[in-house]
This record gives C-alpha cells, structure tokens and sequence, in this order.
C-alpha cells in the first residue's frame, strides 16, 4: 500500500539530528477554488444527487469521501462542499470510490475501494437525496486485494453495467463482466479478462474518447503519465489496443495520477480531471477532435494563483476555531489580509476575507503576527511595516483596537516582521522580529499572559545577521523540544539557526535547495496534517509557495536500525483510536513492536513475544497519543524495520 511508507532502514540515525528532509514543492495548495488538495487525491465524477450535471467525489488516504455538489451545470461547472453522504462509509471501506445504479432501482449507489477491498453500499434514500447503507458480502469471492480501483460501463452492451478494476500491489487492470443483469448483478472470478499490468496502483476509468459509441480505457499508475487503451472492438466485443498519442504529455510532472473524464463544457468531448499523490485536481478540456484529442489545461476550476497584491508576508493561526489553519498576510499597500481554511485540516482551501482586519494597517510593506498576548482567548495583532515600529491592536471580538502605550522606543529601523512564541517558556508570548538591516530582535514579554509588558533583550541572537530585509518565521525543525529559527533575505535565501541550549547555530542542509523569490518570507505550519511543519514561502510579487515535508527522519538511535526484510502491514493508516500490525513469519520468532515518536522516544510497547508460523495481527490502543506522525518499530531475531504511521 501507497500509505504504508516504509523508510530506509539504511540509514545510520542520531537522536534529535536531522538526516533527511524532503522537501517537495506543491504550491497549487495556495488555490482559491475551494477544493482542497488532499494526499493521494482520486476524483470520480457522477451526478450523485440526480439533478442533471456531474457532481465530484474526492477520495484520498487522509479521510471519507468528499462530495462536492454541482452548483453550475455542465457547460460551465462550479463545485461547493455539499451534503456529507459518505458519513456512514467505514473508514477501512473507502480511500476512493464512485457512484452508479447497481440494482437497477433508478438511484445511484457508491461502490468503494479501500483496505478492505470492494464493499457496496446501496442508496436506500431517494435520487435527489441520497442516503447509504453497508451491503455486506456483496463483492465476496473475487480476489482483488487491498486498496482496489473500480469504475463501471455495460461493456459488452447487454444491458447491465460491468466492472473494470485495477490492483494495488500489482498494477493489474482486469474485466468483470457482470453475470447477473440490471437488477441483481453478479461478479465472479469465473468471467473475467485481464487488459494489462501498468506497473503497480492501476487507477482505471472508462471512457469513449473518440466517440465511437464504444468504451475506451485511461489508466492512472504510481508512475508519471497516463496508459491508454483504445477499444478497437465495437459495442458488443471490445478489444483493447494500446494507444501512446491520445493522452501524451498528461501527467509528466506528478504522480500516482488518478483519473476521470466526463464532457464538462457541453461539446460532446470527454475532458479530464485527474488526481495526484500531492493533492492537487489537474484539469484538462479536450479542444481537439474525437480522433486527434487536444487536450487544453485550464487552471481556474481548481486552481488559481492566490496573490496579496505584492510583499507576501504569510502567518498561519487558527482564527476561526475550526481545527485547521487559516493564512493571514501582509502587503505591499500595507492591509492585512484574511484566507479562512475552508478546506479541511490536510487539505486546505482558502477563501479571502478581509472585513475584520481592515483597521490594522498603518503603512506600506505590513507583516503581521497573530496571538492571545492578553489571556481573553481572542486573537490579537501585532503589526509590523515599512516604518520599522510594531504595533499592538487589541481583538474585542468586534474589532481590533489599537493601543499605543506598547514598543515604545522598540524600532527595527525599517520594514519590521514579527513572530509571537512563548520563547522562555513562562506562559505568554514573546516577540521575535527582523527588519531592514538584517538583525534579528526578541522582545520578552516581561508582564504575564493577561498583561503583556514587552522589553528588548539585547543579544539574544548573538551575532545573527542575514544581510538585509530579514523576515524569521519560528519552528522547532529538530523535534528537541525548543523554538529554532529560520529566516528569509531580499535575495531569496533561506538561513536556519538550531537552537542548542541558548547557542545558535546555523545549519545549511535541513532546507538545502530550497530558494524563494526577491524578498522571501518563511512560515511553517503542518498543512497536511501528517505530524511535521511544511514550509510556505512568500515574495515580493505577492504569491505563495509550498514545500510539503514528505517525512522527518529523527531520533532513531543508530543500533535500533539494521537491514532486514519482514512481512508487515500497519493499518489502518492513517488511525485514529487503534492501531493494527499484522505479522506474517515464515518460522516463528520472538517480535517486539514499539511505537515510536519523532525523536525516537518509545511510546507504547510490545514486549518479545513468541509468534508462531503465519500471519498474527497485534493490536494497540492509540486513543491517548496525540495528532502527528509516528515510527513503527517491528523487531524481529535482533533485526529492525521502520514504518511510518499517521494519526489524525
């Protein structure tokens, strides 16, 4: 499985020192669509609610089905959140699926794929109001294994819709042509047809792309790029030819390419949405012909660039209380803007509004700091600009007020950014600012969480100095427990100083090859929800840009890592309240399994238990571990391998 992500066991580690940071860039995460940008991303499109135009269904690793309603028509699509439809589908039944009427009774029904194979659920509401219910044992006896893909078509024209299905751990893509009929379909290993084996995760759709009147075949794969599989056939008798033009030059940058075609201009033309292992719904009008496809990119269903008007200055706070993070920015004319999180808390949508913040600006080139500096639990400002001062202004849940007996004689000498932590640990939050001239500034809070009295410590940086226009963004990147700091120049450099018991100390590798634009500003904030700080970058022209952190490789210690090979699956991945490894040994042995947290300390443990010959499932209760990411230790004849693991 994609979402058991086996880490290196080569690797030689050393508690709380940092041997590899991926950092990978994704910046269609700054989208104004409002559709987020989830982890594996498999859109499906079908008219769910029976009203005439296709609505979407998102699956991915992270969560349930999404279902995004319609609200334009086919001709000129627009997709909102709509009804959570999905809410009854068990979490280990679906990371993807797709709707279709498989009893005949006129309503669309949702056929999922997931860890536990192909699971049915029947619409025992109404067409226009769709509601599901589980139907056990529907697709029992076909051997399809885990996290399978399906998609639907009468293929051989007989009235009764037949299945196509590609395989996770194989890449198969196979034909099951359904025995039964338009009422009481039937699907068995005994009327079947293999197509091809695209590699491994085979993401198959159907489709009549050249308007023949007969099926044609895409398919998604973990690798770059799309197969296609034209039907030669007709109608009755398909025969797949493989075919490398139709589709060439799709998904050449991304991967794990999940697809779906529908006409969504309302030309008669199959267009292309397809999914990607980093989140983000690519979009693709076919503008050709039926027999030479010319498939034009279009960048405003889904995507868009998000742009604060020059001078991006990002802070991430959760403003609105909902669990994930909202974005707030400076500007080059000087207002704060506002992005609500509409998304979710692994996938981020954003929606600008701007009406509360418009009191916080006082000049050009702002940057902005968000806080409860006085205990009410409301979010308060600190707002830094050109000028170089800051500025204090007060939430009073209807407004912000300024109040200007703070910073008095605290200057950055020009174009001031700050941060708020709590740096001295003492319960209230501290400022750290850059300015013009390259030095960083802490400013300590002096009074208490209800009553902030701040005062410049001269020295606390020792000699940090990035050159010019230095914007710091805070953020613990060792996992010791402590802030650290990173911060950005005019020319687009990023420097890191790791902060070792008060000594700053800089370190050029953990964000090695990772450059902005003119003026770069830094923040970090885990927008995918998988336990470690993404990097998001803003710039002088006013964008944003994001450096997902594919994992953080930390604390092991060096002899807990040597080379073996074990037949493990941790599921479900990612979990929530309890915790699966399944074991499978060819002679039986003593296993330790430990749970382990980002710095290598073990959190629950499995002492060596004697594990006969077979597949055993172990089982740990997780209710009490926090949202993050963890290591999963499997310990076997003084061997080790590491997994990694997600709870959400």
């Amino acid at each position: 499985m994609k979402n058991l992500l086996i880490l290196s066991v080569h690797l030689l580690l050393i508690c709380n020192l940092i041997k590899a940071q991926p950092w990978v860039q994704n910046d269609a995460v700054f989208n104004p669509s409002g559709i987020p940008s989830l982890p594996f991303s498999q859109p499906r499109l079908a008219d769910a609610d029976s009203d005439g135009d296709f609505d979407l269904i998102i699956g991915s690793i992270d969560e349930l089905p999404l279902f995004f309603e319609n609200t334009g028509n086919n001709e000129l699509p627009a997709f909102e959140q709509g009804a959570n439809y999905f809410s009854v589908v068990e979490p280990l039944d679906a990371e993807m699926g797709v709707c279709i009427d498989i009893d005949g009774d006129g309503d669309p029904d949702f056929i999922s794929g997931g860890f536990t194979g192909l699971n049915l659920y029947l619409n025992i509401g109404t067409p226009q109001f769709p509601e599901f219910e589980k139907s056990p044992g529907f697709f029992d006896g076909l051997n399809v294994g885990q996290n399978p893909v399906p998609d639907f078509t009468d293929i051989d024209n007989d009235g009764d819709p037949d299945m196509v299905t590609g395989f996770s751990e194989s890449g198969l893509v196979k034909i099951y042509l359904n025995s039964g009929n338009m009422y009481n379909a039937e699907f068995s290993e005994g009327n079947t047809y293999e197509i091809a084996d695209v590699g491994l995760y085979a993401y198959p759709v159907f489709c009549d792309i050249d308007q023949d009147d007969d099926q044609d075949l895409l398919v998604g794969r973990d690798g770059h790029g799309f197969k296609f599989y034209r039907n030669t056939g007709d109608e009755n008798n398909a025969l797949w030819q493989a075919d490398e033009t139709a589709f060439e030059g799709l998904g050449g940058e991304t991967y794990w390419n999940s697809p779906t075609l529908s006409d969504l201009t309302g030309d008669g033309k199959p267009d292309l949405i397809f999914g990607t292992a980093s989140g983000p719904l690519n979009y693709f009008v076919q503008s050709g012909t039926p027999e030479n496809p010319v498939w034009t990119e279009n960048t405003s269903l889904f995507g868009g660039v998000m742009d604060a008007g020059g001078a991006s200055n990002p802070c991430f706070f959760d403003f609105d209380n909902d669990g994930d993070f909202d974005l707030f920015t400076g500007s080059q004319m000087g207002d704060i803007k506002f992005y609500e999180n509409t998304g979710t808390i692994s996938g981020p949508a954003w929606e600008e509004n701007n009406a509360y913040f418009t009191s916080l600006k006082h000049s050009i080139y702002s940057a902005v700091a968000i806080g409860d500096v006085n205990g009410d639990s409301l979010a308060d400002a600190i707002v830094g600009d050109l000028s170089g001062n800051l500025y204090y202004h007060r939430n009073t849940g209807i407004g912000f007020e300024f109040e200007n007996t703070f910073f008095q004689g605290i200057s950055m000498g020009g174009w001031s950014a700050p941060c708020l932590e709590d740096m001295d640990d003492d319960g209230d939050l501290d400022i750290v600012a850059g300015g013009e001239n390259g030095v960083l500034h802490y400013i300590e809070n002096q009074g208490n969480a209800q009553a902030p009295d701040w005062l410049e410590i001269a020295g606390y940086f020792g000699g940090i100095d990035v050159g010019t226009n230095c914007v710091p963004a805070l953020v613990d990147i060792d996992y010791d427990g402590d802030f650290d700091v990173v911060c950005g120049d005019l020319w687009g450099d990023l420097f890191c100083y790791i902060n070792n018991a008060g000594e700053w100390i800089e370190n050029t590798e953990i964000l090695d090859g990772i450059t902005g634009e003119q003026n770069t500003t830094p923040a970090f904030a885990d927008l995918d929800n998988d336990g470690d700080p993404d990097l998001s970058l803003g710039q002088y022209n006013g964008t944003f840009s994001y450096f997902r952190n594919q994992y953080l490789v930390t604390g092991l210690d060096e002899k807990m890592i040597t080379e073996a090979d074990l037949d493990a699956e941790i599921f479900p991945n990612p979990f929530k309240d309890k915790l699966c490894v399944s074991i499978n040994l060819n002679n039986p042995a003593l296993v330790e399994i430990n749970i382990l947290n980002a710095c290598g300390k073990v959190l629950m443990h499995q002492n060596h238990e004697p594990v006969p010959e077979g597949r055993r499932i172990i089982q740990f209760e997780t209710a009490s571990l926090p949202n993050g990411f963890y290591f999963i230790q499997i310990i076997t004849r003084k061997k080790s391998t590491i997994y990694k693991a997600v709870k959400f």
